[in-house]
């Protein structure tokens, strides 16, 4: 097999991704050339605070360089009819009262394009120039083993997908446990503030423990009830009405108090591993990984410029 020109981690700065590059500064994984943070700029502060930490108190003692890329600020974007919309997954209540999700797109343009931009400019191969089919990067991706679904090629010949956690046998649990053992217990989830996919446990830990943010987010899940800011500006009539939570109902009164079964076997035995399978069953796994959104396949587009 061919060699990489480069090793590089996709560093989403949630737990698995976190534990990769602390494996890889200890000297249990291979040297690093690089970690690439794809900036969605909504991210939560905790996201980012966690970020400059791990780059001070892992990366940088390592010399593994974290690369931060970005294209855009995703929730302002979501807001402006002048900016080509890139849909996030939002709920929808179609006209026959039916629930839909909006087709996702935003994974595809504020996690991988940047990625893959700055995957070329370091191999010396930027856009339009063709990468040579024997230059490619092993790039990881952390996924552990109880999120082996997730796990998959990148597609992209240049950028040949490893999975270092699957190869260990790590479940999220052990990497709770190692990072819990190195002083990065708090260690976040990486997803945007406003992701359509955030379980009731992840919503009211916003709510209670950020309340600007939380704030902030009520106000975005107003302003996309009446969906495409594009098509709104241009006059087109659109299907259905966009909401952040599952239930169709706006944030600030959505029963995001109600505790799951999974959360509540959660709060049973073992208070850090039963959490952990708990998050991962109730939809709050770990966050947005740039090659593996935890939504798995798009759900079909109902909601959009009418026909």
């Amino acid at each position: 097999m061919s060699t990489p020109a480069l090793r590089i981690l996709s560093l989403g700065a949630g737990v698995q991704s976190t534990t990769c590059l602390l494996l890889a500064a200890e000297g249990h994984l291979p040297r690093l050339d690089y970690a690439i943070f794809s900036d969605t700029g909504w991210e939560p502060k905790t996201v980012y605070s966690h970020l400059d930490r791990i780059e001070r108190e892992i990366a940088k003692p390592a010399g593994i360089p974290i690369l931060r890329v970005s294209s855009g600020n995703i929730r302002t974007d979501a807001l402006d009819p002048h900016h080509r919309f890139a849909s996030m997954p939002l709920h929808i209540r179609n006209p026959d009262g039916n629930a839909g999700l909006t087709r996702r797109q935003c994974t595809s343009e504020y996690k991988l394009k940047p990625i893959k931009r700055q995957v070329r400019e370091l191999l010396g191969f930027p856009h339009p120039m063709p990468v040579p089919r024997s230059v490619f990067v092993e790039q990881w991706i952390g996924i552990s083993v109880d999120e082996i679904h997730r796990a998959k090629a990148s597609g992209i010949n240049y950028m040949r997908s490893v999975h270092p956690l699957l190869d260990l046998g790590y479940t999220r649990a052990d990497c709770q446990r190692l990072l819990r053992a190195r002083g990065f217990g708090d260690t976040p989830k990486s997803s945007c503030l406003g992701c359509p996919y955030h379980g009731n446990h992840q919503w009211r830990a916003l709510r209670d423990d950020s309340p600007d943010e939380w704030l902030d987010v009520v106000e975005f899940d107003a302003a996309i009830r009446a969906g495409n800011a594009r098509a709104n500006a241009e006059g087109k009539p659109l299907l259905g009405e966009a909401y952040l939570h599952r239930s169709l109902l706006p944030l600030s009164i959505a029963p995001i108090d109600r505790v799951t079964s999974h959360e509540w076997r959660a709060r049973q035995g073992d208070v850090f591993d039963a959490v952990a399978d708990a998050e991962l069953e109730s939809g709050d796994a770990d966050g947005c990984s740039p090659w593996a959104c935890r939504s798995g396949s798009p759900i079909r587009e109902d909601f959009g410029e009418a026909a």
